[in-house]
Order: C-alpha cells, then sequence, then structure tokens
C-alpha cells in the first residue's frame, strides 16, 4: 500500500507517513510494520511507527526503541525526536548528553527544528557554555530552511545589537557584485542588522508567524517615527 501511495502522490516519505498517520492510524501501523518487514533499513517507516507507539502512550517500551535504531541509521527526523525526548525526564531514558549528541548528529543534516533547538541551548547556556555566535549560526541556518521560530530569534538577536558570526559575514560579503568587492571603505558596513532582521521577519511571517507580521509593523512604525522626526 506504501507503495502505491508513493507512486500516485508527489509527496515526500515523511509526507506520506504524516497523511496515514492523519487517515488511519491503525492502518498506518500495520503499513509501515509491513515496510519494515519489506526493507528493514525503512527510516521513514521507523519512525512514523514511533510516532503512533507515542500517541497511544507507550514512549519508552515501543516508541523510543524505533527512533533509536532510525536515528542511529542516519535518518535527522528521527535523531531531532530523540534528541528531544531524552532530554524529558520519564522512567526509561534520561541523558542530556546523549540528548545533545543526537541533537548535532540532526544538525549535521541541518534538520531545522534541531537548528533551531541547538541555538536555544547555545543562547541560553543550557547544559552547555553559552555562546551567543553558535546560536546565531544555528538561528541562522535554520531561517534558511523556513523555520518562524529561528527566524524570529535571529531577527530579534540582530536588533539587540548581537553580532552577527564572523563565518556569516564573509558569506554574506562574497554575495556582492565584484564593483562592489572592489570597493575599499572601511565605514560602509558590510551587512545591515535591521535590513537583515527585516528579512528574518518576512521569512517568518511568510511562515504564517503573527510574530513575524507584529515585528514588520515595528519596524514599519519606527521607520515613519525617525523620517517624521
Amino acid at each position: 500500500m506504501l507503495r502505491s501511495l508513493y507512486a500516485t502522490l508527489s509527496l515526500k516519505p515523511i509526507d506520506h507517513g504524516r497523511l496515514l498517520f492523519m487517515l488511519d492510524p491503525r492502518t498506518a501501523k500495520e503499513n509501515f510494520e509491513l515496510a519494515l518487514e519489506a526493507d528493514n533499513s525503512n527510516t521513514h517507516a521507523r519512525y512514523w511507527l514511533a510516532k503512533l507507539h507515542l500517541k497511544y502512550h507507550v514512549l519508552g517500551k515501543l516508541a523510543l526503541p524505533c527512533w533509536w535504531k532510525a536515528a542511529n541509521m542516519g535518518d535527522p527526523d528521527a535523531q531531532y525526536e530523540l534528541g528531544c525526548h531524552l532530554r524529558v525526564e520519564h522512567d526509561y531514558f534520561s541523558s542530556d548528553q546523549q540528548a545533545f549528541y543526537y541533537l548535532e548528529k540532526a544538525v549535521d543534516q541541518l534538520h531545522p527544528g534541531a537548528l533551531y533547538l541547538l541555538g536555544a541551548v547555545y543562547l541560553t547556556g543550557d547544559c552547555v557554555k553559552q555562546d551567543l555566535a553558535s546560536a546565531m549560526w544555528c538561528f541562522h541556518r535554520a531561517s534558511e530552511k523556513g523555520h518562524a521560530g529561528a527566524a524570529i530569534a535571529y531577527g530579534s538577536l540582530l536588533l539587540r545589537g548581537v553580532q552577527v558570526p564572523e563565518v556569516l559575514t564573509k558569506f554574506f560579503s562574497g554575495r556582492g557584485s565584484a564593483a562592489r568587492k572592489s570597493q575599499k571603505s572601511v565605514d560602509e558596513p558590510v551587512v545591515d542588522p535591521v535590513e537583515m532582521a527585516r528579512k528574518q521577519f518576512e521569512i517568518a511571517a511568510k511562515a504564517g508567524c503573527d510574530l513575524g507580521f507584529k515585528w514588520l509593523n515595528r519596524l514599519e512604525e519606527e521607520e515613519k517615527r525617525v523620517l517624521a522626526s
């Protein structure tokens, strides 16, 4: 059944799992189990089977082992879910060190949720030494993937005056034209933090985030106030 769905719908495998999950969880469970019998390396089926186990409140017994296997097979969604749940106290598993390990694995594959969460960890200094540069890098990469929360966090930090990491400023300056690169003006800033923040809020707004629209309105009102003064 999964193969027929994959053949008829132009969605990614992860979207098929979500579709089956929403339409008929019982049928979905059977199909995910069949998919694993046919191909034990099917990490998408293993990931969504864990989601079903979580829905029916058997997280420690069945969901985590499914995620664990899929995560160790390199599935970024499973690595992210496992990292999140390992940070939560429960009867079966709990390890901040292991949680951080799997989150970093997902970050290596640029998983937007993992990037956002790791950015928040670096921003607050929770379990690791506070590192604003690493937080900004994570938020930037997650924002590129369309993560609204990361875009809001990144834009807000820019407006607070947090410096953009050098690795990102080099990337931005490298995008300029040859004529602009040839200009040697030291006084001209490489990046405008307000304009960068605006772009981040636009990303959030495009994703349907109300905070994105609110921040854009605040920037517009501030510009009008400055022009009127």
